[in-house]
């Protein structure tokens, strides 16, 4: 008996040894693929990442989030156009506060509008060039440090030369 706990200690020993000192044995699982109803951003903040609802056809991105009381917190909408183009957004029938984030066709953030106001009609202008539109609660850009050049990655920017591929 032990022989046999000594056997099964030395294998033992030798993965947490490995594990805490990094001799490349490791329990951590792989990388996930992209998901389709997720997209992941990264900058030098750090990472984060939102469970999302695709809006890829003109009614789908017409809808938005309008009459939506409530936003999980790590939920969002991605918005996608058929070809990168001018985009702005307003919160006609929208309930609660949002932070609108630009992309263009690599995944790259090119402009936030942070806080957008609920119900306000003003046109706000992501800039030429978007191709994506991600919506989430307001305030969570500024949180997470999410601004001009912070990466996103999602299949929608496979198409092209993705900033930061799937």
């Amino acid at each position: 008996m032990a022989r046999l706990r000594a056997s099964l200690a030395a294998p033992a020993l030798a993965l947490v040894f490995g594990i805490v000192f990094g001799l490349g044995l490791s329990t951590a699982a792989p990388a996930a693929d992209c998901r389709p109803d997720r997209v992941e951003l990264r900058g030098s903040w750090g990472q984060t990442s939102f469970n999302v609802e695709i809006a890829d056809d003109e009614a789908e991105r017409a809808q938005g989030l309008m009459f939506r009381e409530s936003l999980a917190r790590g939920a969002g909408m991605l918005f996608v156009y058929p070809k990168p183009q001018r985009a702005a957004f307003w919160m006609k029938n929208t309930l609660i506060p949002l932070d609108i984030i630009f992309l263009d066709q690599t995944g790259r953030v090119i402009h936030v509008q942070a806080n957008a106001i609920p119900g306000d009609l003003t046109p706000l202008p992501g800039g030429d060039n978007v191709f994506a539109v991600l919506e989430i609660n307001g305030g969570l850009a500024a949180r997470y440090g999410i601004s001009i050049g912070t990466e996103m990655r999602h299949k929608v920017f496979s198409k092209t030369t993705p900033i930061w591929p799937c």
